[in-house]
Order: C-alpha cells, then structure tokens, then sequence
C-alpha cells in the first residue's frame, strides 16, 4: 500500500503496467511471508487439529465445485473450521487464511452481457408498474428489485464480494490497530547502539539490498532465459526503480519481527532497520522512478 502510495504520486507519469507490476510483486512478497511464518515459526505440531483444518479445506473445495456461492457458508467453515483448527494445530494461522480464500469461488455465475439484459428487462418491468403514489413499494416492484439484487450478486464473484466488504473494516480498523500496537519504538535507547547494531543493520540491509538484488536479478534471469518478457513500459531504470519501492516494509515486516526477537531491545532494533530500509527505498525509488520517466516524455 505504501509502495503503491509513492507511484500514486508520480502520477500518469508512471505507466500502468508498473502498478500492476508492483502490485503482482506485493502479493507475491506477502505469500512468501506466509510461507516463512509456516515453515520456520511453527512449533509443537498437533497432527490431529491440522487434518481437521484441511478436511475443512478440502469440504470449502467441494462446496466451491458443487456451486455452491454463498459467502455466509465459506466465512463459517474458513473461520469456525480452517482458523480454529489451524490455531489449535500450532501452525500459524494466518496460513488458514491464505487456504481459505483459495477455496472461495472467484468466477461470475452470469455473464456481463446476460447481467445487462436481465437488468434491462427487469427495468422495463418496473416502470410499467403502475405506482401507488406511496413510501410503501407494491409486491411487484418488490419482486423485480430482488431480481435486480440477486442478478447483481451474480454478476460479481463471491471472493471479490467478500473482498469488497470487508476492504473498510481491514483499512480503517484492522490496519491501524495492527500498526498502534507493533509500530511503536521507544527512542529512550542510545540512536547510535541500535545502528551499529547486527540486528538493525541485517533487517535494513535485507529489505534495501537483498529486495534490489533479488527483483533485478530474478527478472533478469526470467527475461534471459526467455521464460518472461518485460511489459510494456518497462525499462531497466524502471525496474530499479521499483525494486526499491518495494523495499518498503511494514505489515508483514513487522509481524515477522515479533515472532522471531523475543527481546524488546531486539524488537527495537529490528523496527528501526525495517523504518530505515522503507524510507530510503521509498525515497530512492521515488527519485529513479521521477528521473526515468521524465527523460521519456
């Protein structure tokens, strides 16, 4: 979000095909977080919760095979199934969330066309109702608005229903709680112990280094050996350039910090080279992104 927030103001300067670039890399990023969290922060495995939890994996699975598009029967099974067991488990278990969401159907029921029709015709319907003149909506005009609302709810696939309805509640409380309670670094220590610290200087050197070297390479070798092809308005500036702007870590960042440092000075430390990292990649990502594409205008 922060990184997408910096191309935001660069505005049409940036082409679009690096916003998605950076998007498609920002959830790339978060899954291998994800896997890092299951695979080297999970302890004392109990087998029995875990089979249970992918039972119910496997039954959302089903149900989204069967055709089954009621969002109120993935919430359940994903929460009071997949959630609770992957919990009980020992695994971490924001992997139940990822697993959950994989079962939940992203396709329409109605295509785009079909949905304009029918909404059509349901309009047409509901102006040859003769009005009451009342608050109160007559029983035919009833029928024809849950026509419309239920031809709309097909239109739109259920994962990005759910994702549209729970966008408010996640940007506007769940974030800014999550960032109140972890991004809080006490400035009573000594500035200078914590830079010339291993700790900070790992963490801040991992996110600005090891994300440039990483993404420019990786892209590189899958461009090389002809498995990728750069998109359109992607250059070699460009890619640095967003390379950078990825370093900025916050979210993830964070909450893997406090599961690997059980020492608040740690903790601190670790903060401090995430805060670091995210600034000077944000601001060095900025200016590359700035130069590069006002040299192509």
């Amino acid at each position: 979000a922060f990184a997408l927030a910096v191309l935001h103001l660069l505005g049409k300067r940036v082409p679009l095909s690096l916003k998605v670039f950076l998007t498609a890399l920002a959830i790339v990023d978060d899954l291998g977080a994800v896997l890092v969290i299951a695979f080297f922060y999970t302890s004392n495995i109990s087998v029995i919760s875990l089979l249970t939890g992918l039972g119910f994996v496997i039954i959302m699975l089903i149900g989204n095979k069967m055709g089954v598009r009621n969002i109120l029967f993935y919430a359940i099974l994903g929460i009071g199934g997949v959630w609770i067991a992957f919990l009980l488990s020992g695994v971490h278990a924001t992997i139940a969330s990822v697993l959950a969401a994989f079962t939940i159907p992203a396709d329409v029921s109605i295509k785009e066309s079909t949905y304009i029709n029918r909404v059509k015709q349901s309009i047409t319907k509901l102006q040859n109702i003769t009005s009451t003149n009342a608050s109160i909506l007559t029983t035919a005009q009833v029928h024809v608005l849950e026509a419309i609302k239920k031809d709309t709810n097909s239109a739109i696939p259920p994962l990005q229903r759910l994702e549209h309805a729970m966008q408010p509640f996640v940007t506007f409380i769940v974030l800014p709680i999550f960032a109140l309670a972890n991004a809080g670094v006490s400035l009573g220590v000594d500035v200078q112990e914590i830079f010339s610290s291993n700790v900070a200087l790992g963490v801040g050197l991992g996110l600005l280094a090891g994300k440039v070297i990483g993404i420019v390479g990786i892209t590189f070798l899958l461009v090389k050996l002809k498995i990728a092809t750069f998109p359109q308005g992607m250059n070699v500036k460009n890619l640095v350039g967003i390379a950078f702007l990825a370093a900025i870590g916050f979210t993830m960042s964070l909450f893997i910090t406090s599961l690997a440092f059980t020492h608040e000075i740690y903790m601190t430390q670790a903060k401090i080279g995430i805060f670091a990292a995210s600034i000077l990649g944000g601001v060095i990502g900025y200016f590359i992104l700035k130069s590069g594409n006002e040299a192509d205008e």
